[in-house]
């Protein structure tokens, strides 16, 4: 009987050991279908990055359907990969969310036009397709910028085949999807990246609620870094990472990973801007502000919004991670 229960206690106690050390879960709600532009996230959960720093991470995958911020706000997910004029927005409407990091400095959002046009500033007397988003995000700026009009716009439904037969006609694109369509359909193309231009907000930030972040402060920080040098990691050989963006997302291909890497790179989406001497993921105070200038001038934020309550530099100040 005093095998027994010797037997028992030591039981007992290797449970209570192991539930103490267990790994600290988190779920990501991604903003789109698995792609290349969440690689870092996928690569740090199947490189054991998120693992070694004792969290237990589930991705799940956005889409058109899916409302993130919603999905937040309803404690479906701790954090969701965000966008600047969201965060703000949700802020001006008294919803407590805060931007913990930037996984890229700069919006993959740009323009694709045929090889004619030089530059941003070259399309005047150009039909530029605009989806519905646009007309409240970059539209502003770029008609702003280049003395463009409404007139000029025709809806983009995603569909490349008024651009395609059409060489007066430029387009919204992200780097990683129009332009690999385009050059499948042997069109010649030039994409011009908005903030190339001066557009100011960062994108596939790590957004989260703010009671979140104030009381899982080492939770959080984990997390961060550990997202960072899976982005570090992802531009150094992608494959594993790769191999769960296709496991949830079947139909995205080899070649269009491929694609979006390379063009993640070339376009310095991750270590560019301030990342470079301050590490992946790092946000300032003087980006924001020029993101809330533009809103503001925009009329598409109220000149009384908290901004900087939409965002932390802390926690990615401490990550440190280099390119």
């Amino acid at each position: 009987m005093r095998f027994i229960r010797r037997l028992f206690c030591t039981a007992v106690l290797g449970l209570v050991a192991a539930s103490s050390h267990a790994d600290d879960h988190i779920t990501v709600l991604t903003s789109w279908y698995a792609q290349a532009e969440h690689g870092g996230f996928y690569q740090a959960l199947a490189t054991g990055l998120y693992k070694k720093a004792g969290l237990d991470v589930t991705i799940k995958m956005g889409g058109p359907q899916v409302n993130g911020m919603q999905l937040l706000v309803g404690g479906q997910a701790d954090f969701i990969l965000g966008y600047d004029f969201q965060v703000l927005s949700s802020v001006e409407a008294g919803i407590p969310v805060e931007t913990v990091a930037a996984s890229f400095q700069f919006d993959p959002q740009g323009m694709l036009t045929h090889d004619d046009v030089k530059s941003l500033g070259d399309l005047k007397g150009k039909t530029i397709l605009v989806a519905g988003s646009g007309r409240t995000s970059w539209w502003p700026w770029l008609k702003e910028k280049y003395g463009y009009t409404d007139a000029q716009t025709r809806p983009y439904t995603f569909n490349l085949q008024p651009f395609f037969v059409d060489r007066n006609v430029a387009m919204q694109a992200y780097p990683s999807s129009e332009p690999f369509q385009a050059e499948r359909a042997n069109v010649k193309t030039h994409f011009f990246l908005f903030a190339d231009d001066g557009y100011p907000p960062y994108n596939t930030t790590i957004v989260g609620m703010r009671k979140t972040i104030d009381a899982k402060p080492d939770v959080v920080a984990r997390f961060v870094k550990a997202s960072m040098e899976g982005w570090k990691s992802y531009l150094s050989n992608p494959e594993p990472g790769n191999a769960l963006i296709k496991k949830d997302n079947p139909e995205m291909t080899d070649a269009q990973l491929a694609f979006g890497v390379a063009q993640i790179k070339s376009l310095k989406l991750v270590t560019g801007g301030d990342a470079a001497t301050l590490g992946i993921g790092a946000m300032t105070d003087a980006r924001w502000k020029k993101t809330y200038d533009y809103m503001v001038s925009a009329k598409l934020l109220k000149a009384s919004t908290d901004y900087k309550s939409a965002y932390t530099l802390k926690v990615v100040q401490n990550a440190k991670v280099m390119p």
